[in-house]
């Protein structure tokens, strides 16, 4: 078996609960009440989601970099 790191990208929303996606495996993401405990969840999450697609289907994108836009808000 090989490993392969995933970029994970992390939010908090208003009411404390984290929130994780994985950009290269689009759908892949879950929540967590602590990041010890999202981190452990999104792990399980990559696992699932590579074991459930074949061959044909794995992500062939590479994530390149995340940066932070600024925009207008009203």
């Amino acid at each position: 078996m090989k490993k392969k790191v995933f970029e994970v990208i992390i939010e908090k929303d208003e009411n404390g609960v984290f929130f994780a996606s994985v950009p290269e495996l689009p759908g892949c993401c879950r929540q967590g009440d602590s990041i010890r405990e999202l981190k452990e969840n999104i792990k399980e999450a990559i696992e699932a989601y590579l074991e459930a697609i074949t061959e044909k289907e794995k992500p062939v994108s590479k994530f390149v970099e995340m940066q932070k836009i600024e925009g207008m808000v009203q």
